[in-house]
């Protein structure tokens, strides 16, 4: 296992700014193959898909490409890998579909750790059907969401439960697979907000038990996108409001419009990318992934400890990413200080990490942090030690600055 984080940022050309990147959950920066792809796909010909002109035929490459990429991370099969505009774009049009086989009296559960785009669909769907919502709450001592969470909510009228596998807000990463064995034995789908997770994780959806995972490219180094995997079964099970004349075929009845193809070739580049970042790894693209990811978690949950570590020694922060298994993502808030100033100091030299709640509110307010939250520090590939220790030393500088009073 080998990750030379010297070779990994070499690629970034955004990093030559100067920052230190602490923002990655909200949007990570772009290596040069990803750029060079969009790049090269906008270069040349490009039309509607087909096979007698050459911009047909590359448009055609492109998206089976795309697939075929997405397939490798994720686990899934190839045809049953949807494309959107985002993933929030994604919810609600499943949310919309999946709500036609509903019926008043029944129910389906969201969670009160989930970002926004995996709940208000769902509610909103839930509304108009006359469905039950039923809320699974979780820990906020510990920020666990654990499967007796999710099965003290569940029913024989439970129809769907949408829970995510990694908290953009805090880094908690549920126990999906067990969560699956027990909406399923509910006789319920489980529809996955795997945003957070992917950018952390190797993906396995059969592993996980999900019927359907969401995630997004400009969360792994990719372009703006929003990616759904399913079961071609499940997809051909699903009637979506569509154009007449568009295809019926799967999973093209679930793509509006024609797709951005450079966005598509640039997912494509964020996959193999992904899968080099451990320069030892092996075998095909799934088998490098697994490598790679694995050498990611080592190299992030390094650094996090290091984070951590230098954080505990700043009696005034508190840390609310506190979940025994969850992503290199802590949440902070400072005594008496608002963690919007902390941001603004950290920018000043040139630490990136944002205040907020995210799209977060449920958990934000569920840890008494109300719609405000805290300043978020997230690592990503690129990460390195040294932009730890500006981290750090950015906030002993705020700490150590005189408090003012409007």
């Amino acid at each position: 296992m080998t990750y030379d984080i010297a070779a990994v940022r070499a690629q970034f050309p955004a990093l030559k700014a100067g920052s230190a990147h602490f923002d990655g959950p909200g949007g990570t920066q772009t290596p040069r193959p990803v750029i060079e792809a969009v790049s090269e796909a906008l270069a040349n010909p490009l039309s509607n898909r087909g096979r007698l002109t050459v911009g047909e035929r590359n448009a055609e490459t492109i998206v089976a490409d795309a697939r075929l990429a997405l397939a490798d991370l994720l686990g899934a099969d190839p045809g049953a890998v949807v494309f959107g505009r985002s993933a929030t774009q994604l919810a609600y049009d499943f949310s919309r579909t999946l709500a036609k086989t509903w019926a008043p009296g029944d129910e389906v559960v969201v969670s009160r750790l989930d970002h926004d785009s995996n709940i208000r669909p769902w509610v909103q769907a839930a509304a108009r059907a006359g469905v039950t919502v039923r809320w699974a709450d979780f820990d906020p001592a510990t920020g666990e969401l654990t499967p007796d969470h999710i099965g003290a909510v569940l029913s024989d009228r439970t129809r769907l439960v949408a829970v995510t596998a990694a908290s953009n807000l805090i880094g908690t990463r549920p126990a999906i697979t067990e969560i699956s064995r027990i909406v399923h034995a509910a006789g319920a789908l489980l529809y996955v907000d795997g945003v957070h997770y992917t950018a952390h994780a190797h993906v396995d959806i059969d592993r996980l038990g999900a019927d359907f995972f969401t995630c997004s490219p400009y969360k792994f180094l990719g372009p703006h996108l929003g990616v759904l995997v399913s079961r071609p079964e499940i997809l051909e099970s699903l009637s979506p409001d569509k154009l007449l004349p568009s295809t019926n075929a799967v999973p093209e009845r679930f793509e509006f419009g024609t797709l951005p193809y450079e966005f598509l070739a640039g997912t494509r580049a964020a996959v193999d990318f992904l899968a080099g970042l451990d320069s030892a790894a092996r075998g095909g693209r799934r088998e490098r992934l697994a490598a790679s990811f694995e050498a990611l978690e080592t190299y992030e949950d390094s650094l996090r400890l290091r984070i951590e570590a230098g954080l505990a020694a700043f009696d005034a922060i508190t840390v609310h990413s506190r979940a025994a298994h969850r992503t290199p993502t802590l949440l902070l808030t400072i005594d008496g200080r608002d963690t919007a100033d902390a941001h603004r100091c950290l920018a000043a030299r040139g630490v990136d990490a944002p205040s907020g709640s995210f799209y977060a509110l449920e958990p934000s307010r569920r840890l008494g942090l109300g719609d405000t939250g805290g300043l978020r520090v997230g690592l990503a590939p690129y990460t390195s030690a040294e932009d730890v220790d500006r981290l750090l030393n950015g906030l002993s500088d705020f700490l150590n600055e005189p408090v003012t009073h409007p």
